[in-house]
């Protein structure tokens, strides 16, 4: 629903939560789908709630097993790499911008089977190579590296990925 109301284009205020309603509306948010710190901070500041009571409230649906970051990082990687078919690095860099940590993002990647991995990158890289209907061998090339450049896979990997297809063209 949108926040802005009919007269004049005024914006009308959204309802700022409860400290106990922002509880319940939180442990639903989490229960639905694995959450971050980051994302529950934004959520509650969109709510209005600021200050001790944030932490307070994070604090308690961490204990309560609502939230845990690790496995947050885990099933991010997880879903992220075999349903958008993303690569480490897109996935590392969307972890950093929700705050978690190094380590955190080092176990989230464990996740990814490296076999599992090279044979996505590998399926990705042919797919985009079959759709791009470029004459120039060099332009091609460069044009699917930036593909998957962009999906976060590695470049030395995105080299051995694409070594058979530029081979294959050449014959």
């Amino acid at each position: 629903m949108s926040t802005w109301g009919r007269n004049n284009g005024e914006q009308t205020p959204k309802k700022n939560w409860s400290l106990e309603e922002a509880r319940g509306k939180l442990e639903t948010y989490c229960s639905y789908q694995e959450r971050c710190i980051w994302e529950l901070r934004r959520k509650l500041f969109e709510k209005g709630i600021q200050g001790q009571a944030v932490d307070t409230i994070i604090a308690e649906l961490e204990a309560s097993g609502f939230v845990d970051e690790e496995r947050f990082a885990r099933s991010y990687a997880r879903g992220k790499f075999r349903i958008k078919k993303w690569g480490k690095g897109r996935i590392t860099q969307e972890l950093k911008g929700r705050q978690i940590s190094s380590a955190l993002i080092q176990l989230g990647l464990s996740e990814i089977d490296g076999d599992e991995y090279f044979a996505t990158l590998e399926r990705e890289a042919e797919k985009k190579w079959e759709k791009t209907k470029e004459k120039d061998g060099f332009k091609k090339r460069y044009l699917v590296t930036q593909y998957l450049m962009s999906k976060g896979f590695e470049q030395d990997l995105i080299q051995e990925a694409l070594f058979p297809l530029i081979s294959q063209e050449k014959d």
